[in-house]
């Protein structure tokens, strides 16, 4: 008499979470067509409605307003392998901690070895700012962080979809 065991669950396909509230329209652009091509399930998290192309592999999310609503949301929703594309550093280090991937818009991959090193800074200015001192923003976005990202972007793929 044989005995059937149960298949093993088929593994979750990667999907790619932007948090879309602040991301430029220029990535948003680069990720719809890598969705497209390589036919990745795709969600932008915003807390208001945002237009998505046409594709059965884009959709967009609006949660409520409210401090951290769409992170929340991502870090509830992303599995392991996903890639989020977030310049929010603590969401980077909450997603990373679900052994998913993060990658900034500027195309910089969040690891286990630089956001320790990341969320400090981040933490170091705020408490500057919060005590009064001017630290000036972000750089403006680039044509050459355009290219950083598509090519992060890319690496990242070829390697997630072989």
């Amino acid at each position: 008499r044989v005995t059937l065991q149960p298949l093993p669950p088929k593994p979750r396909p990667m999907q790619i979470w932007i948090d879309a509230d602040a991301c430029p329209a220029v990535i948003k652009d680069i990720v719809f067509r890598a969705a497209e091509r390589l036919e990745i399930s795709t969600t932008l998290v915003a807390n208001r409605m945002l237009r998505t192309p046409p594709s059965r592999f884009i959709r967009a999310v609006q949660v409520p307003a409210g401090f951290d609503v769409a992170d929340r949301h991502i870090v509830d929703q992303v599995g392991p392998g996903d890639l989020v594309i977030t310049a929010d550093i603590p969401l980077a280090a909450a997603v990373l901690e679900r052994q998913a991937h993060a990658l900034n818009p500027r195309g910089e991959m969040y690891t286990a070895a630089n956001i320790a090193e990341r969320l400090s800074m981040r933490n170091f200015l705020e408490e500057l700012r919060s005590s009064g001192v001017q630290t000036g923003g972000p750089a403006a976005f680039s044509q050459a962080d355009r290219q950083a990202f598509g090519a992060a972007l890319d690496r990242f793929l070829a390697r997630a979809t072989r």
